[in-house]
């Protein structure tokens, strides 16, 4: 077999396997927002505030560059005195939105990223950057990296709202093993 062909058949796993893991997180948080009580996202302003973060930053950091960025759920940036104490970051929806747009965001931003997975040749993988800016701290990712770190992102706020949901209502939500294409 050639090298290309076999370079291109392994890339081509590489991003099967990436987006099923990838894919069963994201649809982890779509159950999670789906499944949760009616009352959660009016009533427990900490459960709304970390899953609006949560879709946010996942299109946030699907977005490369960067600055291509355009939340479909408009939110203000505010000081931490302005902040609501339930509030998780300095971006704050600017209002309560529903279970069906937070719903309708997240399913049009899996879509994103299961282009931005499949799509990328391997030197595109190491060659495209998420760069945030010029300062010492900002974020400056080839894009399989933030790939990663964006999937630990979300997995990480999964298992915070799956706690809430569990602590408060006593509700189970059901691990995916792998995403479906």
């Amino acid at each position: 077999m050639e090298i290309a062909k076999l370079k291109s058949e392994m890339t081509n796993k590489i991003q099967e396997i990436l987006w099923r893991q990838f894919g069963a997180g994201i649809d982890m948080l779509i159950n999670l927002i789906s499944s949760c009580p009616e009352h959660f996202l009016s009533d427990n302003k900490r459960f709304y505030y970390l899953a609006y973060h949560s879709i946010v930053f996942l299109d946030y950091y699907s977005s490369i560059p960067p600055d291509s960025f355009e939340p479909v759920l408009p939110f203000t940036m505010l000081s931490p005195e302005q902040r609501p104490a339930e509030s998780i970051g300095d971006m704050i929806p600017d209002r309560i939105y529903t279970r069906q747009e937070l719903l309708g965001y997240l399913k049009n931003i899996r879509l994103k990223c299961n282009k931005l997975i499949i799509n990328p040749t391997i030197e595109e993988y190491v060659d495209l950057r998420f760069t945030e800016g010029q300062e010492q701290d900002d974020m400056d990712y080839p894009l399989f990296e933030i790939l990663l770190y964006n999937l630990r992102h979300t997995q990480h706020h999964v298992g915070q709202l799956n706690l809430i949901i569990r602590q408060e209502s006593d509700t189970h939500m059901e691990w995916i093993f792998q995403a479906d294409k």
